[in-house]
């Protein structure tokens, strides 16, 4: 399997080096040369299988230059219940990823805030660290990661990374701007090979710095930096496998469907169930759910891709979906417009130098209804009152952003024909948005144990100004050349 720029610009590669590289050198995001398609013999054989063995066989279709059982061996060691441990009472802690239903198998949250981080991001991050290991010990080399975190991808980068063997991290966030658990969870590890960064701004800010150095090529290479956003092609493929298990979980056999409702402000989570629907999993429906930052929402409402500045981004009870410019939006575009690299090369152009495109009249928006998408957004007393009412009809406490999956998903599924579950995607725990859980019901949620006293731990960070000289001037500090 060989991996091609958005851009179209770059030459293609394997798996093992894109994973280390992150944006490809013109800019772009790699994806596949195609998509694997699955048969439906494939899909029989699949069903039942543990969540690392399925794992397995969705991952050696996109990374054919580890051997297979190295990966077999890694996919087992990364897909554990002792790793995913945090699962709710009565679920079943070796399903991975489980699904508690809320209506008669009819509407169900699945499960993938189960690891140490209490975030889905842990659900790829975990394997991420695991492969960054493996590749580095068989090159004999070192990387210095660089990523930007509205609140999650940092916390599972750091906890996925720490004390791994030639792996050194530098993390970005806004200053403020993330719940005190998520910053805590972060600002409080004390690994030598651990340093936060909290840019005075938004999350769109500290991003923008990631994807200005990455494009810096002299700098990326003698700095060695990689990425672990899900810019980084190893995360989205970690992340199709999860929706593979939510449809095995979801059906009783491979004649269903299923639709997804997934929380989304990067675009990372929900293009991973763009490409698995793309490789022939019986997905209904990709409903995106978002926060009062609704750039996605507006695009698949009009067709129309208008990100915001910093100015214009609300700050939100979701943070994490604090987001005006979703960086892995490029990967769906670039498959809308037929793989047409010169095409994305012009949209992001206007992108890139502040702008917005406008797809509506274009035949590529004509296509739009045969990628299975619909969308919709929430709002903060929609977010107290979806917390309200979950708790109060099911004794089920779902974090913010789960919320506002939950908020879209009862609506779109009125849309739905019988006999299709619709399944949200949970995002987080509910501990790490205490304040906002309280606001709703009146009590504060009960954290796993061993994390009651996260936020009174010592904590660790520099606050910076969103400044791409001052990072590179950091890095150059603590990493020896």
């Amino acid at each position: 399997m060989r991996y091609i720029s958005t851009r179209g610009q770059s030459p293609a590669h394997g798996f093992c080096d894109i994973l280390l590289g992150g944006l490809a050198p013109d800019g772009g995001l790699y994806l596949p040369e195609s998509y694997p398609q699955i048969t439906r013999a494939e899909l029989d054989a699949w069903r039942g299988l543990s969540y690392a063995d399925l794992a397995f066989e969705i991952l050696s279709k996109f990374i054919t230059d580890i051997p297979a059982e190295d990966l077999k061996a890694i996919c087992q060691k990364t897909y554990t219940p002792q790793v995913y441990c945090y699962t709710r009472e009565g679920s079943n802690a070796q399903d991975i990823t489980p699904i508690t239903w809320l209506n008669q198998n009819r509407l169900g949250l699945q499960e993938l805030s189960n690891g140490p981080t209490l975030a889905f991001k842990d659900m790829a991050m975990q394997l991420l660290g695991n492969l960054f290991e493996y590749v580095l010990t068989q090159r004999g080399e070192s990387i210095n990661i660089l990523g930007a975190t509205s609140g999650d991808t940092g916390s599972a980068a750091e906890y996925a990374m720490r004390g791994k063997a030639g792996v050194t991290v530098f993390m970005l966030s806004p200053d403020g701007k993330m719940s005190a658990f998520q910053r805590a969870q972060m600002y409080s590890l004390q690994d030598e090979n651990i340093y936060n960064l909290a840019v005075r701004g938004m999350f769109d800010d500290a991003q923008d710095i990631v994807k200005a150095v990455s494009n810096d090529a002299a700098f990326k290479a003698k700095y060695r930096i990689g990425a672990v956003n899900s810019i980084n092609w190893g995360r989205v493929a970690a992340q199709i496998v999860y929706y593979f298990q939510g449809y095995f979980l979801a059906t009783q056999h491979n004649d269903q469907q299923v639709a997804f409702c997934v929380p989304s402000g990067n675009f990372g989570n929900i293009c991973a169930g763009h490409i698995a629907r793309q490789m022939g999993l019986p997905i209904a429906k990709l409903i995106l759910a978002t926060n009062e930052n609704n750039v996605l929402d507006e695009f698949f409402s009009t067709g129309v891709y208008r990100p915001r500045g910093t100015a214009e981004t609300h700050v939100t009870s979701s943070p994490s979906m604090d987001i005006s410019k979703a960086s892995n939006f490029e990967r769906f575009i670039f498959d809308l417009v037929g793989r047409d690299a010169a095409k994305v090369r012009e949209l992001w152009a206007k992108v890139d130098a502040g702008g917005a495109f406008d797809l509506n009249g274009t035949p590529y928006w004509a296509d739009i209804a045969k990628y299975g998408f619909a969308s919709g957004s929430s709002t903060h007393a929609d977010r107290l009152n979806t917390i309200r009412e979950v708790w109060a009809q099911y004794q089920l406490l779902i974090d913010t952003h789960t919320a506002d999956g939950v908020k879209v998903a009862q609506e779109q599924i009125k849309l739905l024909p019988e006999g299709i579950a619709m399944v949200v995607l949970e995002t987080a725990q509910p501990a790490k948005f205490a304040e906002t859980i309280q606001e709703a019901i009146g009590q504060l949620p009960q954290p796993p144990k061993g994390l009651e006293h996260l936020e009174t731990l010592p904590q660790r960070v520099e606050v910076i100004d969103p400044d791409v000289n001052v990072v590179k001037a950091f890095i150059q500090q603590h990493v020896a050349v």
